[in-house]
């Protein structure tokens, strides 16, 4: 694309309003004016087609993979002109709601060894993968008289991800909570299923937990130590459908559940199990191949960073039917979802039973303040009691639901949205040391 710059503009007004006046005044003499068109239109056609042009242009752009919510990072910008450099070169970077500028994105290329370069800052306001999509650059002819401007796709992602330095310390002060004092692995007599050692027997142990034969053979009571089995398999699905990105106290249920399964994934990667990642609305949308030890955290936290959110309706049905046809083994599935009816439930509850035979099913809800706060106000006019009674019949719907999914199986557990993640971490562990996984 050429357009005309200012330069251009004020040479037009200052030559040919001139020129024109003239000729009005001395009709005689009007071709002035129109010479003085010519040769402005001229200079505008050498000025157009002289200079570096868009096949000698390389454009690059740089920025880091991932930051965390709040967190700044820069965007650097480079071009290369394989002819002469241009006077002047300006660059504006395109990009979504995900990220902000800090102050503006966009200005003039300094010079540097390899050409051009700009470094602009942004901060990260929203999880998700924030795109870089476009870069203008546009450059002056030798004259200043035209704008040379392209406009190239860079498809640059930049993954923003959850706050996880407070994730990581609340998933410390859980185990810490978890553990024995000098720090090692808690092992409860009795608990668990893997065998750890024989000990002697101890008034008060359980009578199955006598080595019968090695007792036998020792002369004495020997009791087995069992403990707490380690490489379960985790799956964390997450619902993405428009119930679940309604806001609670400014922050989206969908943000508030991916933040609880970083959580869950730090502290089950953290012993020793494997976790996956899976998030759906209408229709399966990430699935993560199961990840172990610590260095697979920062896998968890890209994909979850991955998950968008979404205004369609959740389809349970297809997506749990996908997930237990990708599970080779016993697993325990934690579901962060959300439904306001049974009749919205009704399909979920149907495929619950199914995946519940074979796996270990949690259900994580987040409880509704706001329902409950209507239900509970003291109605002061009619309105208020037709809102409360309207309130009271949604959350006995909602228990009602809750009931058959136990019925079915599962296991239902509905937490604060500010206490989430650590009552989630601390079913987690509970369902560990009763070896339900």
């Amino acid at each position: 694309m050429i357009y005309p710059t200012g330069r251009c503009v004020w040479a037009a007004v200052i030559g040919v309003v001139p020129a024109f006046l003239v000729a009005l005044a001395l009709p005689s003499v009007w071709y002035l004016g129109l010479l003085w068109v010519c040769i402005l239109l001229g200079f505008l056609a050498v000025d157009a087609s002289a200079g570096p042009g868009r096949a000698s242009l390389t454009a690059k752009l740089r920025s880091v993979p991932q930051v965390g919510i709040g967190g700044q990072f820069p965007v650097f910008v480079s071009a290369y002109f394989a002819g002469k450099w241009p006077s002047r070169i300006e660059a504006r970077l395109a990009h979504d709601e995900r990220i902000v500028p800090l102050g503006e994105a966009g200005g003039a290329l300094y010079p540097t060894p390899e050409g051009g370069g700009l470094e602009l800052r942004f901060r990260a306001v929203r999880r998700g993968m924030a795109g870089l999509d476009l870069l203008w650059l546009r450059w002056p002819g030798p004259f200043g008289l035209t704008w040379k401007q392209v406009v190239l796709p860079m498809d640059n992602k930049v993954a923003v991800l959850p706050n996880v330095a407070g994730v990581r310390d609340d998933a410390i002060t859980l185990l810490q909570r978890d553990a024995l004092v000098d720090g090692k692995e808690q092992r409860r007599s009795g608990q668990g299923r893997e065998f750890e050692s024989l000990k002697d027997y101890q008034p008060g142990m359980g009578r199955r937990m006598i080595d019968w034969k090695r007792s036998a053979r020792h002369g004495r009571l020997v009791a087995r130590e069992f403990r707490i089995e380690q490489n379960s398999n985790i799956v964390l699905a997450i619902d993405s459908g428009r119930l679940m990105c309604e806001p609670i106290d400014g922050v989206a249920k969908l943000d508030r559940a991916v933040t609880a399964a970083l959580l869950t994934a730090f502290v089950a990667l953290k012993g020793g199990d494997m976790v996956g990642l899976f998030s759906f609305d209408a229709r399966p949308r990430v699935i993560g191949s199961a990840v172990r030890g610590m260095a697979g955290f920062a896998m968890v936290q890209k994909r979850a960073a991955e998950i968008d959110y979404s205004n369609e309706e959740t389809n349970f049905t297809l997506a749990l039917t996908t997930l237990s046809a990708q599970l080779d083994r016993r697993s325990l599935v934690v579901i962060f979802t959300d439904f306001v009816d049974p009749i919205s439930a009704k399909l979920m509850l149907r495929t619950v039973g199914r995946i519940a035979e074979r796996h270990l099913v949690l259900f994580m809800l987040m409880k509704d303040e706001e329902l409950e706060t209507l239900s509970d106000t003291e109605p002061a006019k009619g309105e208020d009691v037709a809102r409360s009674v309207i309130a009271g019949d949604l959350l006995r719907e909602r228990d009602l639901v809750i009931a058959r999914l136990r019925r079915l199986g599962a296991h239902v557990l509905e937490a604060d949205h500010r206490r989430l993640g650590p009552e989630l971490v601390q079913h987690f562990l509970d369902l560990k040391r009763e070896s339900l996984l």
